[in-house]
C-alpha cells in the first residue's frame, strides 16, 4: 500500500470513529433529558440547559475528529 492509500484509511477511521460515538452519546444524552422531564416536568428548564450543554460537548468531539481527519488528508 502506498501513502495516499494509508492517509486514505487513517481518514476514514479517524471520522467513522469521531463521528459514531458522539451520534450515540446525543442520542443517550436526549434520551436521557426526556425521561428526566417526563419524571419531574417542573424541572424541565434546568434539564433542558444541562442537556443541550452536554450535547454541545458531545459535539465537539465531532468537530476536533473532523480536524483531525481534514489534517490527515491534506498535511500530513
Amino acid at each position: 500500500m502506498d501513502i495516499n492509500s494509508v492517509r486514505l484509511l487513517a481518514t476514514f477511521g479517524v471520522m467513522a470513529i469521531g463521528s459514531i460515538a458522539p451520534a450515540f452519546a446525543i442520542g443517550w444524552i436526549g434520551s436521557k433529558a426526556v425521561e428526566s422531564i417526563a419524571r419531574n416536568p417542573e424541572a424541565s428548564s434546568k434539564v433542558q440547559t444541562m442537556a443541550l450543554l452536554a450535547i454541545v460537548f458531545a459535539e465537539a468531539v465531532a468537530i476536533y475528529a473532523l480536524v483531525v481527519a481534514l489534517i490527515l488528508k491534506f498535511v500530513a
